[in-house]
């Protein structure tokens, strides 16, 4: 029988009040405060704090404060990954970010969601879709990546969008629904 935690990470209904969970996302949490918590002239102990949160790196990475997560492990983030102020990402699947990512102010990146039928979701379970960020992607200001998107190389998504479907690789997208704008050579 699998545990919550493996339910969630396989994107299966779980329920997020599991002890083991709860206790996961109390470390990730403590893990978030210390980072917010220090001076930007800590950058060694701020980039050891995130090492140590998500579940891997590449060498070089940066994040301003306020960052925000739920679990931290199933993030993991490739070489030159930036992210600026008050990030949020819900990490209950796995979120998969390439090399040379620029996520501007307030973006929010879901994997976390709810079943539709209103017992299901008052019954305080819930599953995951993970989001997979390709290569080169500059996410906009306040744009939200929702549920199981999936975000082709050298992308573009503009500020305030709202993804909800897989964007390929090479294009600007924007508007609520992100649709694409405009092709890239």
């Amino acid at each position: 029988m699998k545990t919550e935690k493996e339910k969630m990470i396989d994107g299966e209904l779980y329920f997020p009040g599991d002890k083991e969970l709860a206790k996961d996302r109390a470390r990730a949490r403590t893990l978030v405060r210390s980072f917010n918590d220090t001076s930007e002239v800590e950058e060694e102990k701020r980039e050891s704090l995130l090492k140590e949160l998500l579940g891997s790196t590449g060498e070089q990475i940066y994040a301003e404060s306020t960052f925000r997560c739920d679990y931290g492990y199933n993030i993991h983030v490739g070489e030159n990954f930036y992210a600026n102020f008050d990030c949020t990402i819900l990490d209950g699947g796995k979120v998969t970010i390439g090399k040379n990512c620029m996520i501007a102010p307030g973006v929010h990146i879901y994997t976390n969601t709810h079943p539709i039928n209103a017992e299901e979701r008052i019954s305080e379970i819930e599953f995951t879709k993970p989001v997979t960020i390709g290569d080169n992607v500059w996410i906009g200001g306040r744009a939200v990546i929702n549920p199981g998107v999936t975000i082709g190389d050298n992308t573009v998504i503009a500020s305030g969008a709202v993804v909800v479907k897989d964007v390929p690789d090479n294009v600007v997208v924007g508007g609520k629904p992100a649709k694409i704008i405009k092709q890239l050579d």
